[in-house]
């Protein structure tokens, strides 16, 4: 049986929004998996969100490039140990020029981009390339990941708070200018903001949606007012949850942030298409943010509060 500390319980309830006791009880219930913990609260109807996102702490910067005319995009993150790195000007014009090269070869992932020719230097590798400046910045770096989309449509980036997310959009268009870009550029701040998981409910897996019912069915039969319902009646009061839910998810089917009038990101872009009488379909996103996944650093619980404390 793993120890439950406090700062896995503070953790989990960041993830969660549960209360402290459950947390606890969940960590115990499960040996101390935060995933399973987080199935756990789900199930009991005690996780207010699933925010996998909570245990990010690592610095960097995502970076993206568009050339060819919107026709091939690129996008990196590079992770650095500080915040002050990040924001350096000499670790910032690096990550351009990585991204820079990932565009413009064929490589598709980053143990090949490391045994790359360093394009503005070919007499070392990307990887000697990436040696040498964290021996000039003097702190340990990592190209963690990128992505490449190349289209006979369109693609447009956007960057949010200085690179800690980045975005890019690609569309099935027959048009360009100004009122394409922007749609697409405000499509780009949507994925940005609300973090979708899909375009449509159409790339939803069947996988996906049996599973999340089965949570909503395990909430639903842990409520004391379902307690003398079948299971079939349960299942038919859980479906519209799980509608709701997939359209929390699914890009084209959320509400339009910067809409006045409630419209569906869907409804908004084939307004504009019909508006600049043209084609205009989002075809796929890709959306990084810094750190993402990546664990925190073990931190003494009564030593942070201290320090809050402290702080005030």
């Amino acid at each position: 049986m793993a120890a439950i500390t406090a700062s896995m319980v503070k953790e989990l309830r960041e993830m969660s929004g549960a209360g402290m006791m459950d947390c606890k009880k969940a960590l115990t219930e499960t040996d101390g998996d935060f995933d399973k913990a987080v199935e756990f609260l789900r199930e009991k109807g005690l996780a207010t969100a699933v925010k996998k996102a909570g245990r990010i702490a690592a610095e960097g910067i995502v970076m993206t490039t568009v050339v060819d005319g919107g026709k091939k995009a690129a996008m990196v993150e590079v992770n650095a140990e500080t915040d002050f790195v990040a924001k350096n000007e000499v670790f910032q014009t690096y990550v351009k020029e990585v991204v820079d090269q990932i565009v413009s070869t064929d490589v598709q992932d980053v143990e090949a981009l490391k045994n790359e020719k360093w394009a503005l230097d070919p007499s070392m590798t990307v990887a000697e390339k990436h040696a040498a400046m964290v021996a000039k910045i003097g702190e340990n770096m990592n190209i963690r990941r990128f992505a490449k989309i190349s289209t006979d449509g369109h693609i447009v980036s956007y960057i949010h708070a200085g690179g800690k997310i980045g975005v890019l959009v690609e569309a099935d268009t027959d048009a360009s200018g100004e009122a394409i870009d922007e749609c697409m550029k405000n499509i780009a701040m949507q994925v940005a903001a609300m973090n979708p998981k899909y375009v449509s409910t159409d790339e939803v897996s069947e996988e996906y949606k049996a599973h999340e019912l089965e949570i909503l069915v395990a909430q639903a039969k842990n409520d004391p007012k379902n307690a003398n319902k079948p299971d079939n009646i349960i299942e038919k009061m859980v479906q519209g949850r799980l509608n709701k839910e997939l359209k929390e998810v699914c890009l084209l089917e959320q509400e339009y942030v910067k809409a006045e009038n409630k419209e569906s990101v869907a409804q908004y872009v084939a307004n504009v298409a019909k508006a600049n009488g043209c084609k205009l379909a989002i075809k796929k996103f890709v959306r990084f943010e810094t750190g993402e996944g990546l664990e925190k650093k073990n931190e003494d619980f009564a030593a942070e509060v201290a320090a809050q404390m402290a702080g005030n």
